[in-house]
């Protein structure tokens, strides 16, 4: 039974994870508008690797950190869980 229950709480922790890099990335936006205390580039970046689909979206609707170079890495990690991911449903991994 717990075979059967771990992919479903590894997906919605995943979920969640991306969840919070959504919220990251438009809280930032919103700090940048209101000239307040930002969230650093870096702590960005790491929420990003851990959960690039929801930055990735939040960087598009909101169009932030679209222009800086060192965020061209947010498609690199969102290609790199995509490609995990295929490895896993393979069974390659």
């Amino acid at each position: 039974m717990v075979d059967t229950l771990l992919p479903g709480a590894a997906l919605a922790v995943y979920a969640l994870v991306n969840a919070v890099a959504f919220i990251a990335y438009y809280h930032d936006k919103r700090s940048a508008k209101r000239s307040t205390w930002r969230t650093p580039e870096k702590t960005l970046l790491v929420i990003a690797f851990f959960g690039p689909f929801g930055a990735f979206a939040a960087m598009r609707a909101f169009r932030h950190k679209t222009q800086k170079p060192l965020f061209r890495l947010v498609p690199v990690f969102l290609c790199l869980h995509l490609v995990l991911a295929a490895a896993l449903v393979a069974g390659l991994v």
